[in-house]
């Protein structure tokens, strides 16, 4: 860790907290919470979509940007990039090797972005960017015209020194190591935090066992689960999902259309066969979220998928909230689709 980061992190807001006793606080500017939105009436003219607030910190950067992301052609971003790189910022980028043959990635390699793919067969799967090593976006949204405007998708903003160091080690894991997968890197400096009264757990797969985090907290849920899940494929996260519908917590998901007819192994028929209530997502494009919200007050988000490559495979990474004012957030964003969806 450099002496700007150590002295940043001495004054921080930073507490450890592996209880999680902490009463949660609204968030303020440290986070902030954004949704694509395939309904919206700019959605067709792909603009005013999440990637515009990316855009704009971005644009505001200063001395580096570490972009790890499956796939890439917004050009809203990409232009952003290339902004950043010629203003003297130091811009770096790993990919998904598979992802890398468009022209907006070539556009960034041509203005002397290095850009570093995986070669795994595993996915590069990660969603996520560290700007000026005290900024973090993730969340499910790929930098892609479909993720931003034709896809229901998060995007989430967190301004945090220590935050911002986990997610640098991991993008230097992959970036510097070429440690990709089931290679075995460093552990993240710190998996457990709160801001601001904010509890935070940050896993990074598949290195860090984010499956029985997972289970521990849908097993411990008493009042509701809700989830929007792109592919739902994992057994033993499914079976305790019913386990606690049986419990009489009220469990309501919506999955994506596609995933459920192709998927082998979909959660899907299982749970309607435990009379659960679970649905098909309403839109033309893909219901991409990666996310559950529990008890009203805990969310879990991030590139992870509930499928076994996710967990065993894939580099991914994970984000869990700790705060009944982001669980609203979101629990109104999966109202808005659920509403959408078919039975």
């Amino acid at each position: 860790m450099n002496i700007l980061l150590s002295k940043l992190l001495k004054t921080s807001n930073l507490t450890q907290n592996p209880n999680f006793n902490a009463t949660s606080t609204a968030p303020s500017a440290w986070l902030q919470v954004y949704f694509s939105d395939p309904g919206s009436p700019n959605a067709g003219n792909y603009e005013g979509g999440p990637d515009k607030y990316l855009a704009t910190a971005l644009d505001e950067a200063q001395f580096t940007v570490d972009v790890a992301i499956y796939s890439l052609n917004l050009w809203s971003i990409r232009d952003a990039l290339i902004r950043a790189h010629k203003r003297g910022v130091n811009v770096r980028m790993v990919m998904e090797s598979d992802n890398m043959d468009v022209k907006e990635v070539q556009d960034l390699k041509d203005a002397g972005i290095p850009i570093h793919g995986d070669q795994h067969e595993g996915l590069m799967h990660n969603k996520f960017m560290v700007i000026d090593h005290s900024a973090v976006w993730s969340g499910s949204l790929n930098y892609t015209v479909g993720s931003a405007y034709k896809d229901n998708n998060n995007l989430v903003f967190i301004q945090s020194i220590p935050v911002a160091e986990d997610y640098t080690r991991e993008f230097n894991e992959m970036f510097e190591q070429n440690l990709f997968g089931t290679d075995v890197g460093v552990a993240t400096p710190f998996p457990r935090l709160t801001i601001a009264g904010t509890p935070l757990e940050i896993y990074f797969s598949p290195d860090d066992g984010v499956a029985k985090r997972i289970l521990q907290l849908v097993g411990g849920a008493t009042e509701s689960l809700y989830f929007l899940m792109y592919t739902f494929t994992a057994d033993d996260i499914g079976a305790t999902v019913i386990e606690r519908s049986k419990a009489g917590v009220k469990v309501s998901g919506v999955m994506d259309t596609g995933q459920i007819k192709t998927s082998q192994g979909s959660e899907y028929d299982k749970f309607l066969q435990a009379g659960l209530d679970v649905r098909k997502d309403g839109i033309k494009g893909l219901m991409h979220d990666k996310l559950i919200i529990i008890d009203h007050k805990i969310v879990i988000t991030g590139s992870y998928n509930f499928t076994n490559s996710a967990e065993t495979n894939n580099d991914e990474n994970v984000l869990m909230i700790f705060s009944p004012d982001v669980a609203a957030q979101y629990l109104q964003e999966f109202q808005r689709i659920y509403a959408q969806a078919q039975p």
